[in-house]
C-alpha cells in the first residue's frame, strides 16, 4: 500500500534543506535546486514535489490534487495530513501536471497577499524545452529558464497573473529531484 512508502529519512534535516531550496528558488527565479533526493513517493508524484509537500503542507493546509492520484493522495494524507479540497480554487496549494487556470486560483488581497495559492507544477524537464527569459526582484539581469511542460501561451497567462501583484499565484516547477520557482513578482519576457 502506498502509505507504507517512507517520507523523509531524517524529517528535520531534510525538511530544512527543502525549505532552504524553496526559499532560494523564490529569491532567485529561474535557478534550479535539488529537492527530494532519496524520496520514492508513489507515482505520479515526483520526488521534488513530494519534498515540497512534506516541507510546506500540514493538517491546516487546503490541498488540491488531481482526481486520479489515488496512491499519491493516500501517501500525502498519511505523511502531511493535508485537508483535501474538491477544487483548485479552494486550495492554498495546488499540485498539477498541467498548468491550472491561474485566474481561478486564490489570489489573496492587497492587505493579505499571503493568502494566495501556490501551484506545485510537475513538468517534463527543467533543462530543456521552451526558454523563458525572466526579470524582476532577485535578478540583476534577466535570467533564462528552460521548461518543458508549460502551455504555448504561458507568457500571456503569466503576464495576467503578474499584473495582479502583490496578489497572484506563485509557481513551483518540479521535475524529478529538481525545483525552480516563478514568484508572482517575476516577469516572463518570452
Amino acid at each position: 500500500m502506498s502509505i507504507e512508502l517512507p517520507g523523509f529519512a531524517d524529517p528535520v534535516l531534510e525538511s530544512q534543506a527543502c525549505f532552504r531550496a524553496v526559499l532560494d528558488a523564490l529569491a532567485r527565479p529561474g535557478t534550479r535546486h535539488p529537492a527530494g533526493v532519496g524520496l520514492a513517493p508513489p507515482a505520479p508524484l515526483m520526488p521534488a514535489a513530494a519534498a515540497v509537500l512534506l516541507t510546506l503542507v500540514d493538517g491546516e493546509t487546503a490541498l488540491f490534487l488531481p482526481g486520479d492520484w489515488t496512491a499519491a493522495r493516500a501517501w500525502i494524507g498519511f505523511h502531511c495530513s493535508a485537508v483535501p479540497v474538491a477544487t483548485a480554487a479552494a486550495a492554498g496549494f495546488v499540485v498539477a501536471t498541467a498548468l491550472p487556470d491561474l485566474a481561478a486560483l486564490q489570489a489573496g488581497s492587497d492587505a493579505s497577499p499571503d493568502e494566495s495559492a501556490t501551484v506545485i507544477l510537475q513538468v517534463a524537464s527543467l533543462a530543456s524545452g521552451r526558454r523563458l527569459r525572466l526579470s524582476g526582484p532577485g535578478l540583476r539581469v534577466p535570467a533564462a529558464l528552460d521548461v518543458e511542460g508549460l502551455p504555448e501561451d504561458f507568457p500571456a497567462l503569466w503576464a495576467a497573473n503578474h499584473a495582479l501583484f502583490p496578489r497572484g499565484a506563485d509557481l513551483l516547477l518540479c521535475c524529478g529531484t529538481s525545483l525552480a520557482a516563478l514568484p508572482r513578482s517575476t516577469s516572463v519576457l518570452g
